[in-house]
């Protein structure tokens, strides 16, 4: 009985460094010691870490609430006469650029509002807003659909990006349907909340969205709400972002019948062609290439 309860008594004792000889002491130093230093390089490696990541979203949100305070900036111009007398002054007037309109139409003259943005950034081709929402932004148009993806207002590198008309649109001549897109940001500015709209009750309390161009007042009507996606060019699927101008009446009912057949609800709003519509667009994360679709008649 003794000799087992000393056989436990060493048991409970454990293995210690001095039991062994001499070098494997030495040893078993070397590797306590090089564990210790990946310890140690593990903690500095997760700190950096740690440190990066706080920078990046104390970053992120401070050029946010830079952006957001800019795009104040900007709503507080329109209607304003700051730079109004500069293209008096220069007898250029208030007409547009059409160096990307491929038309031999002389453009209309810009709305009295709008002239002091225009003369800010000739990019501009509108302002779309929507009551009691954080949409209430300019409406950039450029050559091609990447440059305010990644451009503010005033031309510089931000991520937010600006709000923009498909280059194929034509704010001059006009189109069966305006496109716009914007960012979905986790900020909630740009076009982040226009996924609300996948409720009936949120439509019910939102049901107009304002789009003027720089040319002419617009109201429009909230007809469809859908999620879709970016197909590849060989997918035969509809695809929404293609719908800019019908050659028939058939071809219009087409995409009408596609969009209804998508939408969450029935607004009970119809069109036909010759109805003016817009179509507001973004990204969607729930599918790769996902994009919430917003879709409005004009009417007024």
């Amino acid at each position: 009985m003794a000799s087992e309860n000393r056989k436990n008594s060493d048991k409970n004792k454990g293995t210690s460094l001095e039991d062994y000889d001499s070098k494997m002491q030495t040893l078993i130093r070397i590797e306590m010691e090089k564990a210790e230093k990946r310890r140690k390089l593990l903690m500095v490696f997760l700190a950096l870490i740690a440190v990066g990541s706080l920078g990046y979203f104390g970053l992120y949100y401070l050029t946010s609430s830079r952006s957001g305070g800019r795009m104040d900036e900007l709503s507080g111009l329109v209607g304003s006469d700051v730079l109004s007398n500069m293209d008096k002054n220069s007898g250029a007037g208030y007409i547009a650029s059409l160096s990307q309109k491929d038309t031999d139409e002389a453009a209309p003259e810009i709305l009295e509002k709008y002239r002091t943005l225009y003369n800010s950034n000739r990019d501009l081709i509108g302002w779309i807003k929507i009551a009691d929402t954080v949409i209430d932004y300019p409406v950039m148009q450029s050559d091609d659909n990447e440059y305010y993806l990644s451009h503010n207002f005033d031309r510089k590198d931000d991520k937010a990006g600006c709000l923009f008309l498909d280059h194929k649109c034509d704010a001059i001549r006009g189109n069966d349907n305006f496109i716009i897109y914007g960012h979905h940001l986790t900020s909630g500015r740009m076009f982040s909340s226009l996924s609300d709209y996948e409720s009936e009750s949120y439509y019910k309390k939102h049901p107009t969205i304002i789009f003027d161009t720089i040319y002419e007042e617009g109201t429009y009507q909230v007809m469809y709400a859908f999620r879709s996606r970016v197909y590849d060019e060989t997918d035969v699927k509809f695809k929404y972002y293609e719908f800019i101008d019908t050659d028939s009446e058939q071809e219009f009912n087409s995409y009408m019948n596609e969009m209804k057949a998508a939408s969450y609800y029935d607004t009970g709003i119809t069109a036909v062609r010759g109805d003016k519509l817009l179509t507001l667009s973004t990204c969607d994360y729930k599918e790769e290439n996902g994009r919430f679709v917003v879709v409005a008649k004009k009417i007024k």
